[in-house]
């Protein structure tokens, strides 16, 4: 019998595996599989607005992976209680919802409406830009990265994971700035900032010029990030960035993480975490592991 059950922060999920935020619709996903077979669900991300995200295009393919410059698009808090959360409800797995904002205030107003709702976890994406700060995201500061922290934790009543962007020189000293401010989980990485030009009509292929890089071409800086992580705090670690296999699942968590996000591997497979989570049990199986604590533990520096 091989038990994939994990616990952080007193909430047991069923297995490692979550959904990335901004690949999962409970609509669309529903189509091709049940939610529930998964240890949770981590939501595109909601702000305390509606937000119309960038202009078209916005998309672009490229080596190993894919650019995105959506913008969080989304319909606000109150659209996503009366109707996403609704349809959520009726999974019978973990609920995390990622929240976005412009300010530290955006942040909290979108805490505190979830407060007295199911959701089990809150994931604050601090890659967002702070307009009051001139545009400088919130996770590329470790000044910023705890304030947010601290204020969120005022005011809501959810353990709540602090989403890392790698976009900086030292992620350990972001990740232990959050630790230090009151965070319950940490999750890396978010995607890196990248860019496609096309060569033949001479312009950027996105029309925001930048967008974030996602895919198994970014696994090897996530998997790095993650083990640099483990080392440097004691908060549980949710790892993603790149995750397409049952082995590269296996990677992350012998490199320190306790449960896993898929997201871009979803656009090109939408069985895909349910594959994973198949494969992985004969990975277990295979290496005469029974738990997931078992195959963390097997790790040899």
């Amino acid at each position: 019998m091989i038990d994939l059950s994990v616990k952080i922060c007193e909430i047991e999920f069923k297995n490692p595996i979550t959904t990335a935020s901004g690949t999962f619709s409970i609509k669309d996903t529903s189509e091709f599989y049940d939610p529930s077979e998964l240890g949770g669900v981590i939501t595109k991300g909601v702000s305390n607005i509606p937000w119309e995200g960038n202009p078209t295009p916005r998309i672009a393919e490229t080596y190993g992976g894919m650019l995105n410059s959506v913008g969080l698009q989304n319909a606000g808090i109150d659209s996503f209680i009366e109707n996403e959360l609704a349809l959520l409800n009726q999974l019978n797995t973990k609920i995390i919802v990622n929240i976005a904002g412009r300010s530290i205030e955006d942040y909290c107003e979108v805490a505190e409406k979830l407060n007295d709702t199911s959701v089990d976890m809150l994931e604050i994406n601090i890659s967002c830009p702070n307009v009051k700060q001139g545009g400088i995201g919130f996770g590329t500061s470790t000044k910023l990265a705890s304030l947010v922290t601290k204020e969120v934790k005022k005011v809501t009543k959810k353990p709540i994971i602090v989403k890392l962007t790698p976009n900086v020189t030292d992620i350990t000293e972001i990740a232990k700035a959050v630790e230090d401010a009151g965070a319950d989980c940490i999750s890396l990485i978010n995607t890196l900032l990248g860019m496609k030009i096309d060569v033949n009509r001479f312009t950027p292929i996105l029309k925001n010029k930048v967008g974030g890089l996602s895919g198994p071409c970014i696994k090897p800086i996530a998997i790095r990030m993650v083990y640099q992580v483990r080392r440097a705090i004691k908060l549980p670690i949710i790892g993603l960035g790149g995750i397409m296999t049952a082995e590269d699942m296996a990677e992350f968590l012998l490199a320190g993480a306790d449960l896993v996000s898929i997201g871009t591997a979803s656009f090109n497979n939408p069985l895909v975490l349910i594959d994973i989570k198949k494969n992985f049990i004969e990975y277990m199986i295979k290496h005469n592991f029974k738990s997931i604590s078992e195959l963390k533990s097997a790790f040899v520096e």
